[in-house]
């Protein structure tokens, strides 16, 4: 008795449907120690890659300081700053891939990585990098608010201003408060874009499963995740306060490292 093949498209439509199907993973207490390991490790195989990113990013974080000096608008040099973090996780694309390569076996060139990238933002990766720009301005706007709530159109000299917030009541509430939602508005945003973007180059996924999986992996694994984004935010301090050259270094293996958490994170 001849038995029934299963027709090629159905075949195909099962494949599609497992790439698509995403399972989260708990994480172990030490995965986020071992990522960074990892990513360190990924830096130093093929550093060219990362660096350039890093270099490239650190020269962005320059001219938004030129940008809001020549705009006469010094006050808002350190919202730009800690707001242009918001787009790392898409400028960390490139690592993604290139740690992909090397756990692949997969050769690796300027051309194969970026036409993979390329790949991924004819998917709906362009997406989300949207989706960041509009958390960037949204955080920029937040800062303007917040400064004409506590100061008006007050432009002090930038010396003295800086001597008010640290040393009135009112400085210290403008410095806790901007602080604080903006610490939310900057978690917000690693929520929906921690997985999402290596997701997005590792499977044919659109860009809302890819952000609404990234919101579910914070939430099952939410205390690593929480010392996660504190990690990423003290080594972006770091490279701040380096005059942005630690940027250099700290972004591609923030990139590389955060490549191995989503390995983790999701069953493949």
């Amino acid at each position: 008795m001849q038995q029934n093949a299963i027709p090629p498209s159905a075949t195909d439509e099962a494949t599609r449907l497992a790439r698509r199907t995403v399972v989260i993973r708990k994480l172990q207490k030490d995965d986020i120690f071992n990522s960074l390991v990892a990513g360190w490790s990924d830096l130093k195989r093929a550093p060219v890659y990362g660096l350039t990113v890093g270099a490239a990013y650190a020269l962005g974080g320059w001219i938004a300081i030129y940008f809001a000096r020549f705009s006469g608008l010094n006050y808002f040099t350190y919202p730009f700053l800690t707001g242009f973090a918001l787009v790392a996780p898409f400028m960390a694309a490139t690592c993604y891939e290139v740690s992909r390569r090397l756990e692949s076996g997969e050769p690796l060139s300027w051309a194969a990585v970026l036409g993979s990238v390329k790949a991924g933002g004819g998917r709906d990766l362009g997406w989300m990098c949207l989706v960041t720009l509009f958390s960037f301005l949204l955080w920029v706007d937040y800062a303007f608010f917040l400064y004409l709530m506590f100061y008006g159109a007050h432009m002090p000299d930038p010396a003295a201003f800086i001597q008010e917030a640290l040393s009135t009541q009112q400085g210290l509430v403008f410095i806790l408060v901007g602080n604080i939602v903006g610490g939310m508005i900057a978690f917000t945003v690693f929520s929906f874009t921690v997985v999402s973007f290596p997701l997005l180059l590792d499977r044919d996924v659109d860009f809302i499963t890819a952000m609404i999986s990234s919101v579910r992996a914070v939430k099952t694994n939410l205390w690593q995740m929480l010392a996660w984004a504190l990690i990423i935010a003290l080594f972006l301090a770091f490279g701040l306060l380096s005059g942005l050259l630690g940027l250099i270094v700290v972004l591609p293996l923030l990139g590389h490292a955060t490549w191995h958490v989503y390995r983790k994170l999701v069953e493949p």
